[in-house]
């Protein structure tokens, strides 16, 4: 029963999946120096981004059902500081994230969709909870792989469809599924950046 039950959450998680392995593949194709640079015109730098991203995660999805999803821990201002760190370090606070949310969806089933729970005092359904952070995190997500694109120039490597190329991807798509999208953009090795 409890694996019908888990329908909206699966395809909730897949999303986050999806996001998760765009950002990580946007990451793979920057060098350390270039995780760390500011983006065009003083924006956040995509190792600002990810520890906004994980900071987020952590907080809203320890406890997720019964304590508030901004925790008294939590210091999101500190998460916006310019900070140079190597690629390892990055991928260590991303998946500290992720490994929470991933958590937390993982005890969930769709009969939790309907509770209510709290961020910063106010109770929303777990449904809202979710689809308001996946957002969030796509949201940011996007602005990796915009930073990072804009960073390598002519050397970035597309995640999606490249340009010139929508003709022939629609004669023969694949990864329109976010598990399939995800695996594809996955490096073929375990571990590590390229």
């Amino acid at each position: 029963m409890v694996e019908n039950m888990r329908t909206l959450i699966e395809s909730i998680r897949a999303e986050y999946l999806r996001y998760k392995a765009l950002g990580e593949a946007a990451m793979r194709q920057a060098s350390d120096d270039e995780l760390s640079r500011p983006a065009p015109n003083g924006g956040n730098s995509i190792a600002t981004i990810c520890w906004h991203i994980s900071g987020n995660l952590q907080s809203r999805f320890t406890d997720f059902l019964t304590s508030d999803g901004e925790k008294p821990w939590r210091n999101r201002e500190e998460e916006f500081d310019p900070r140079s760190v190597t690629g390892a370090e990055l991928l260590a606070k991303w998946e500290q994230g992720w490994s929470v949310l991933l958590g937390a969806l993982a005890e969930l089933n769709d009969g939790h969709l309907g509770h209510q729970v709290a961020i910063r005092g106010q109770q929303i359904l777990v449904h809202e909870a979710l689809h308001r952070s996946l957002a969030h995190t796509s949201y940011h997500v996007g602005q990796i792989v915009y930073v990072a694109k804009a960073i390598r120039g002519v050397e970035w490597t597309s995640l999606s469809i490249p340009r010139g190329a929508s003709s022939a991807y629609n004669q023969h798509p694949t990864g329109q599924r976010p598990e399939e999208h995800a695996a594809a953009l996955s490096p073929p090795h375990p571990g590590g950046r390229e």
